[in-house]
Order: C-alpha cells, then sequence, then structure tokens
C-alpha cells in the first residue's frame, strides 16, 4: 500500500492527471463532485424538524455526511481506505473555492492528521499538471480560501433554509407550496423584477432633433442639433430648422490624435455577456463549451474558464512569444500583424498586473501555452460552437499584444443663432490591435451619424442645407438576456444605497461566482420564475 494518494475532482480529471504523472505521487483517486453534504437542521436540533419562523443556527457548524447519489458512496470508501495509509495527500481538485472545499472537506471529515500538498493548475495538459505537481505548496497556505467556501456554504445552509421556512410558513397561507430564498436566487430574481417594473411604469416621451447637410470647399457632411436639455415641442424644432436652412457662419474644428487600448482579455462573465449577444447563447451553454476547451479528450486548449479576472501574472510574460507563434501558424490567425517581439502592457492598465489577481487563484482565460503548438491537429476535433468560442479566446489573446488603435478625431461645430449644430468623424492612423478584429466595427462608428469628414480647416466659411426635423422617442430600459443579467449580478452593488454594502458587494464581486451564476438562471427559469 503507497503512503501517499492524489485527489482530483472527477473522474476525467483523475484521467488526465494519470497520464500525465502516472503513478509517482501514489494512486489518482478521484471525488464525484462534493462527495459530503451538510447535516440537516433536525440532525442537530430535533424540534428544527417542525417548520417555523426561526433563525436554523446551531451552537458550532453543521456537521458533514457522506453524499448520496451516482458513484459518491463508492468513491468516498476508495479515498477513505487509501487515507488510512496515507502519510501525504495531493489535492488536485479545480483551482478554486469550492475546489478547495471538495478536496478538503474529505480530510476534515475523516481527521486527517497527515501532510497535505496543494496542486494549482490552471490548465489540464501533461505539461501543465507535471509543472503544477512540482510548484505544489503545503495546503495550510490556502488556509483562507476554505475557509471562505466553508462560510459560503455554511451561510447557504442557515440563512437560505430559514428564510424558506419563514416565508413558507407565513406568505404561503396555508397552500401546500414552498416559497424558495436563495442568497444568490432571490437577489437575481429582485433584480430582473425590478428592471420589468421600470419598463411597465416607463412613460415614452417624444423629443426632437435637426439635421442639416454642411457645405464646404472640402465637401458636403451632415449636422445634427442635439441638445442635452431635450427640445421637447415640435414648434422649437421647426423654428431651429428655419434658422438653420441656408445659413452661413464660421466653423469651429477641433483636430485630434487620440489612441484607444486593446480591450482587456476575457473571464468568464465577460464570455458569457459576449457569446450572449454574438452568439444566442445561454450563460450555461457559454460555460458548458469553455469546460470543454479546457479538459475536453483531445482538446485542452485553454486554460481555467471559471475566471472572474481578466488579469494576468508577470510570470506568463515568457509565454506570449510561444502563444503568438502557436496560433498564427494556421490561416487563421497568420494575417494578424502581431508585431515582433509581442507588446507587452504592465500594470492596471495593461494585460500582466500581479496586484489585480490579489486574492484570486486563477488569471484570465487564455489559449493553453503547452498546447497551442498543436492546434493544427487539435481543430477538425473542435465543434463549431467550440471554434467560435476559441477564436474569441485567441483574437482577445493577440490583440493584447499589439499596439493602440490610433485615430484622428474630427469635432466640427456651427453656432446657429445660439444654437449649437455639431459633426464629429473618425479617420483611422493605425490601426493597432483592431486588426485583430477585421469584421468588427464598434458602436460608435456605425449609424446615420457615422462619417467620414473631409478635410475641415477651422473658421472656414461652412452652410446649412436641407435642415430638417427628426421625430424621437425616449425608450424604457431593455429587458435582461443572461449575459447582461449575469454582469448585474457581478455589479449587484448598483442595487443598493448603503455605501458600505456597496465596498462590500465590490470586494465579493457581486453575488454568486462565475461557477454557479449560470445555474442560478437555469434554476429560475426551471421553476418558472423567468
Amino acid at each position: 500500500m503507497t503512503d501517499q494518494i492524489v485527489i482530483t475532482e472527477k473522474t476525467s480529471q483523475a484521467k488526465d492527471v494519470r497520464a500525465a504523472i502516472g503513478t509517482r505521487y501514489g494512486p489518482v483517486l478521484p471525488a464525484e463532485g462534493h462527495l459530503f453534504d451538510l447535516a440537516e437542521p433536525e440532525d442537530v436540533v430535533p424540534a428544527w424538524k417542525r417548520w417555523s419562523t426561526v433563525l436554523l443556527r446551531p451552537e458550532g457548524l453543521y456537521g458533514t455526511k457522506p453524499a448520496s447519489g451516482g458513484n459518491k458512496a463508492a468513491k468516498v470508501q476508495a479515498i477513505r481506505q487509501a487515507l488510512r495509509q496515507a502519510k501525504r495527500v495531493w489535492l488536485a481538485t479545480d483551482c478554486d473555492r469550492e475546489g478547495q472545499l471538495i478536496g478538503q472537506e474529505i480530510l476534515e471529515h475523516y481527521n486527517y492528521r497527515g501532510r497535505v500538498m496543494r496542486v494549482m493548475f490552471t490548465a489540464q495538459d501533461p505539461q501543465t499538471i507535471r509543472d503544477a505537481f512540482a510548484r505544489a505548496k503545503p495546503n495550510a497556505e490556502y488556509a483562507p480560501l476554505y475557509a471562505a467556501a466553508v462560510a459560503r456554504r455554511q451561510a447557504d445552509q442557515i440563512y437560505n433554509l430559514s428564510l424558506t421556512r419563514t416565508a413558507t410558513v407565513t406568505l404561503a397561507k396555508g397552500a401546500r407550496a414552498v416559497i424558495g430564498v436563495g442568497r444568490v436566487k432571490t437577489p437575481t430574481l429582485a433584480i430582473v423584477c425590478r428592471r420589468e417594473l421600470e419598463i411597465r411604469s416607463f412613460v415614452p416621451e417624444d423629443y426632437f432633433e435637426v439635421v442639416a447637410t454642411a457645405e464646404t470647399e472640402a465637401g458636403r457632411f451632415r449636422m445634427r442639433h442635439a441638445p442635452k436639455e431635450r427640445i421637447r415641442k415640435r414648434a422649437d424644432a421647426e423654428a431651429i430648422a428655419a434658422a438653420a436652412e441656408g445659413f452661413s457662419g464660421p466653423l469651429s474644428v477641433r483636430v485630434e490624435d487620440k489612441r484607444q487600448s486593446p480591450p482587456r482579455l476575457h473571464d468568464l462573465p465577460s464570455l458569457q455577456r459576449l457569446c450572449g449577444s454574438r452568439f444566442g447563447w445561454s450563460a450555461a451553454r457559454t460555460l458548458e463549451v469553455a469546460q470543454e476547451l479546457y479538459d475536453g479528450e483531445g482538446k485542452k486548449v485553454i486554460t481555467y474558464p471559471r475566471a472572474e479576472t481578466r488579469y494576468l501574472p508577470g510570470s506568463l510574460v515568457p509565454d506570449v512569444p510561444r502563444i503568438v507563434a502557436g496560433l498564427r501558424v494556421g490561416r487563421t490567425y497568420a494575417p494578424i500583424p502581431v508585431p515582433e517581439p509581442p507588446l507587452i502592457r504592465r500594470g492596471a492598465g495593461g494585460v500582466f498586473h500581479d496586484k489585480g489577481l490579489a486574492g484570486a487563484s486563477h488569471h484570465a482565460i487564455i489559449p493553453n501555452v503547452n498546447t497551442v503548438a498543436a492546434l493544427r491537429e487539435v481543430w477538425p476535433r473542435l465543434t463549431a460552437d467550440e471554434r467560435r468560442l476559441f477564436d474569441v479566446i485567441a483574437r482577445a489573446y493577440l490583440a493584447a499584444m499589439m499596439p493602440d488603435f490610433r485615430y484622428r478625431q474630427t469635432t466640427a461645430k456651427l453656432d446657429v443663432r445660439g444654437h449649437e449644430f455639431r459633426a464629429v468623424g473618425r479617420q483611422p492612423i493605425e490601426l493597432g490591435w483592431r486588426a485583430a478584429f477585421p469584421d468588427w466595427t464598434p458602436a460608435e462608428e456605425r449609424g446615420e451619424d457615422a462619417q467620414l469628414l473631409p478635410s475641415l480647416r477651422d473658421g472656414e466659411a461652412t452652410r446649412l442645407l436641407d435642415a430638417t426635423v427628426e421625430d424621437k422617442q425616449t425608450r424604457p430600459p431593455p429587458r435582461y438576456n443572461e449575459g447582461t443579467l449575469i454582469e448585474a449580478m457581478q455589479n449587484a452593488w448598483r442595487f443598493v444605497e448603503d455605501s458600505a454594502l456597496q465596498e462590500r458587494l465590490k470586494e465579493a464581486k457581486g453575488i454568486g461566482t462565475p461557477a454557479t451564476r449560470a445555474e442560478i438562471i437555469r434554476g429560475l427559469k426551471a421553476q418558472e420564475f423567468l
């Protein structure tokens, strides 16, 4: 019998770990998610079996008991048996709070007192796993992560059950129905209800804007009068249009050279927002596809997907040339002009920012450095959706290593008897990172007012023609889709007024976690609340 064992979170993970390290660190034994549940309230206090409006908070913490279902009993037995002989345990569960809990709760339940090492990997290819075992740290260093997971679970048990029972006995009024209250689910539903009430109570208001064609020596373009204080009466707008028709005056022109940094790398919430709007995917679908890219058989082409930070550690700077080179081998990314060497941005406004990762156990989602060289062989194994999502991640990474987008912005203004007419145009100077997204046009460059202005001089004579009044109407806020609801959950501080609670919610990065938000939404839909 070996004196050390490895514990993973699931069977597929155990298979990858075995393929990487064999039995060098002992047999690799998988859990099946949580192998232990918390005791029920009535197991702690028999009187709590009867539902009432009491806080179900025991003297200490709720204890744990083996979970049922699936193949959990057999896996618990196998790990328990191995722990009796093991002098050292290597915890190789997922690198997040819940992964820490899944592994460590087994050891706590059986009062294991041997040495415990924590293995943290953010990709599941063999090389990453081997490197992670070589860099393993004492599990005691992750005590705060485990404490946070225990606190979350105990709070759910105490408050979710207490509030569910209280709501049911006071509000159900004798009906045989349970009114479920959840720490994340209930405020998520409240966010949607709040928006729905805003929409239902919204009263649209008419307003007006005036547009005209400006004629200059260099050419024609459109100018608009759209003051911050909206024009509420058509007669007022028509009077301004009449004053503008045929008006001549000196043009005020300001030309500025501007630059725009690339968008930040993706975390799971940003991927869910983008895929929801671009592909119509549910939040759960985005996570499902990302998970397959992360640990799917013969794939493993991205890093850990349940990320909630958009920075990378400085230690990954040396990987940049390998990832860029691996991506640009194929025809898809070869045309993207990443500079040689790639541009490395550090600090809060950049990509590599160690302080921005404080308290996080994983980084932004990027292509896996150890499998990117084999992307040509992996590509045929990817489904259409997997290719779409990988493309989003790959282009974001390449863009992050490219120069700023530089452009010249021209702002032209004309004072028409005290009414300002305005036109804004952009002219690209250097595409920079925008070359990574050749088919994408930002919102400010789309629509009827997006125009390339002629070469204008400050003070040159301008004449307005064809002045017309446009009818406008205010619109209610849009209903949430799954992507924008994920964003609202992440920024839940916006929905509270107390400044201390706002700061606490910011620190906690909202309600739910990247791993649970999609499931919360799916649960609300299954219960027909949404």
